[in-house]
């Protein structure tokens, strides 16, 4: 007989509750109908730009990672992204589709070992390839699910070898404004960068997704590469990763630099703890039309908390 354990992070079904609070809900759905007529096209053309890891997916699911939400639709998925490079609504495949993903190399820089660039097909076969579901949750209070394929950041750093003197990692995107055309905006503190500390990175959570729905990422994604960090919102989990520096000192990233009094350093996700200009006590799954309670840490607490412990005068939670 099979029994099945839950999970910490999982969501029981009775904490589901119907929408109480409308986030303008013509306009998400005027933005998403059109997004959804364009995904089918799209995705063509995107596999006809395939990677040479393509055949490599689906990845085998790690059933340790599991929800009792749903999948966000695919569909939905591919017409609702942040993409700031590309522009500042959700309806930026179109515009993502001037993204180049192939060649692509990653390179390793700052305390390391020996510093070096990859290819990043090079990378995925010497990887340990596997598929997780995760929680995606959004500083704007809008939530997904979705089913990531990639390896463990923590097998990448073994690869890169930082030296005991590496504290942090930053990871920087492309930097291209004749594809990006916002990255001609002189205003925002291109390129696009995160950063974490090696503690976080070493955590078994801590995701390279070079994939999703068992196929290589689309491009609005974050193809070909990008961070996954299920307990942070979303905007921690950066785009198109071209670099990654180790760092004795903390970097600041994109939001930080340009909006500090908004968004810090760690951006853990805390029901309690509300954004400057709305509450993150609640959050709408997208496509279900219902809101339901914020979780700490995304519902991820267990396995994160510890990460935090000692820490004093910090904002932990934005």
């Amino acid at each position: 007989m099979l029994i099945r354990v839950r999970q910490s992070w999982e969501l029981k079904e009775s904490a589901v509750t119907p929408e109480a609070i409308a986030l303008d809900r013509r306009r998400f759905l005027g933005a998403t109908a059109a997004g959804l007529a364009l995904a089918p096209g799209i995705a063509l053309a995107q596999r006809a730009d395939a990677d040479a890891s393509a055949r490599l997916y689906p990845f085998p699911r790690n059933e340790a990672f599991k929800l009792d939400r749903e999948i966000t639709p695919e569909a939905l998925n591919l017409a609702y992204n942040n993409f700031y490079e590309f522009g500042a609504s959700k309806r930026i495949a179109r515009a993502a589709e001037a993204l180049k993903t192939r060649p692509w190399t990653i390179k390793v820089e700052g305390l390391v070992d020996k510093p070096f660039e990859i290819d990043l097909d090079d990378l995925i076969q010497a990887m340990p390839r596997e598929e997780r579901l995760y929680r995606h949750r959004c500083v704007e209070t809008w939530a997904m699910a979705v089913a990531w394929s990639g390896f463990p950041l923590r097998a990448f750093l073994d690869r890169c070898k930082p030296l005991a003197s590496a504290k942090y990692v930053a990871f920087d995107t492309f930097l291209d404004p004749k594809i990006a055309p916002a990255q001609k905006a002189s205003w925002y503190p291109w390129p696009y960068s995160e950063g974490i500390t090696i503690a976080e990175a070493a955590n078994d959570l801590a995701f390279l997704a070079t994939g999703a729905y068992g196929k290589p990422l689309a491009k609005q994604m974050g193809s070909p590469i990008r961070l996954a960090l299920p307990w942070k919102y979303g905007f921690k989990s950066i785009k198109s990763i071209v670099r990654l520096r180790f760092l004795e000192q903390r970097p600041m990233s994109f939001w930080e630099k340009l909006q500090p009094e908004e968004y810090g350093f760690w951006a853990n996700v805390n029901p309690a703890a509300p954004h400057r200009r709305w509450s993150q006590a609640s959050e709408e799954i997208l496509g279900t039309g219902r809101r339901v309670p914020t979780q700490l840490y995304n519902g991820y607490a267990e396995a994160v908390a510890s990460l935090y412990e000692g820490i004093k005068g910090e904002r932990l939670f934005l």
